[in-house]
């Protein structure tokens, strides 16, 4: 990608989407520019669709990274450069690129295992919802009552195949599981939605749940980990853990993306 330039938005916080991103772009050739929310008053004193028509004159892809997804698609609709998504409040796709990479790395093809997610219905889980549709594996979902996932991410998923099962159980939904799936109980940006720990205690990934797995299972989360509350430092550090290959996954993942968006 020699002479290419990614511009990266960020709305919110990052370590993993900001480096990955920017070393992905260097070790292909390309650079890097990054922008802040309050660098560029994103939306403020200039509408987001300017903002897209403006970049696209600049540069030859931008990545966005914001707690609002209607912003992603705002700039998609118009830019006339590819747009990433590099995270909204609704989905998360870069980071199930990486973590099937992982899976597959370790287990070999997903297609037909079982994964179990535990937790709150986010961002990450929709795109799991998505990702169970695309790459044909079951998925059993155990949240809290008032935490559930967006319907319309469940009816796409039901609509393109996926094999979904529902539950109020942990145990029940990590019972012979290939790999169970976690996530912070509050996401940033979404304090408003936090409900007390005690709702999400019982869901939390610990030495007892992982033993419901299957032997071999794997956990995951996509990080920052709040050790002591959505997972235990018994099973982050454990055998079972790829938390840290999904982490350097996110690189080579998102390299494909760059690649594929750029025409390399």
């Amino acid at each position: 990608l020699e002479g290419k330039v990614l511009a990266m938005i960020f709305d919110k916080p990052s370590t993993r989407t900001r480096v990955s991103f920017d070393v992905g772009m260097r070790q292909l050739g390309g650079e890097t520019i990054m922008l802040t929310g309050t660098e560029m008053q994103l939306g403020r004193s200039e509408t987001i669709a300017d903002t897209a028509k403006v970049l696209s004159r600049y540069v030859d892809a931008i990545m966005i990274r914001t707690t609002s997804h209607d912003r992603l698609l705002e700039l998609t609709e118009n830019a006339t450069v590819p747009v990433i998504n590099g995270l909204t409040d609704e989905t998360h796709p870069c980071q199930l690129m990486a973590d099937i990479m992982t899976f597959e790395e370790h287990r070999g093809p997903v297609a037909g295992k079982t994964i179990a997610w535990t937790g709150d219905g986010n961002n990450v889980l929709h795109s799991l919802l998505e990702a169970s549709a695309r790459f044909r594996f079951k998925l059993n979902v155990a949240v809290p009552e008032g935490s559930e996932p967006a319907q319309k991410h469940v009816d796409w998923s039901k609509a393109n195949g996926g094999k979904l099962k529902f539950t109020r159980s942990p145990e029940e939904a990590v019972h012979e599981a290939d790999c169970i799936v976690t996530d912070c109980w509050v996401s940033m940006g979404q304090e408003h939605r936090a409900r007390g720990h005690n709702v999400f205690l019982p869901y939390q990934v610990n030495a007892a749940l992982m033993a419901k797995a299957k032997p071999d299972a794997l956990f995951m989360h996509c990080l920052p980990a709040h050790r002591g509350e959505e997972v235990t430092d018994e099973v982050i550090d454990g055998p079972h853990s790829v938390v840290f290959d999904e982490a350097e996954n996110r690189l080579h993942a998102q390299k494909a993306v760059l690649a594929w968006c750029l025409g390399a």
